[in-house]
């Protein structure tokens, strides 16, 4: 029982190292928050839900994996490789394309079903909410851009 629940414990570690170092993954994470707040207040189906969360799901995954072949290629070698290079950018290039795909995906959530309509009717119909929205903004933008540390401190 302790092996798994160390293996939990190391996972979580990756996880909050990624996050420390990568503004990219905590964007997405941000992005999530924001997402699933609309989904929230747009009155989402299980569907709907389930499509979202494997979503998220995905572009989370894809960018630690990202990070993850990023460190190999940095172990290997720190001066620059031309097949380093090539790995990396088409490492960056997979999570592109699966962004790009969440993106899509959330447009037709919201816009084609009319999901993000609801949640705005819901936020005019109460005002107050559009405070800790925006304080949640103001902090989003200090988590991406300013939290952790960078590569270069490691």
């Amino acid at each position: 029982m302790k092996k798994q629940i160390n293996s939990f414990k190391f996972a979580f570690e990756g996880i909050f190292s990624a996050i420390k170092t990568e503004s990219h993954l905590r964007f997405h994470f941000v992005a999530a928050f924001y997402v699933f707040l609309f989904a929230a207040l747009g009155e989402f189906s299980s569907s709907e839900w389930t499509a979202l969360i494997i979503t998220v799901c995905l572009v989370i995954f894809a960018e630690l994996v990202n990070t993850a072949i990023e460190e190999v290629c940095d172990l290997y070698s720190k001066e620059f490789n031309i097949h380093i290079k090539r790995i990396k950018d088409i490492s960056a290039g997979a999570v592109l394309v699966l962004s790009m795909g969440a993106v899509a995906s959330a447009v037709f959530l919201f816009l084609v079903s009319e999901n993000l309509c609801v949640a705005f009717t819901k936020l005019n119909e109460n005002p107050l909410w559009y405070i800790p929205l925006g304080i949640s903004a103001v902090l989003s933008v200090l988590f991406v851009g300013f939290f952790g540390k960078s590569k270069k401190q490691k």
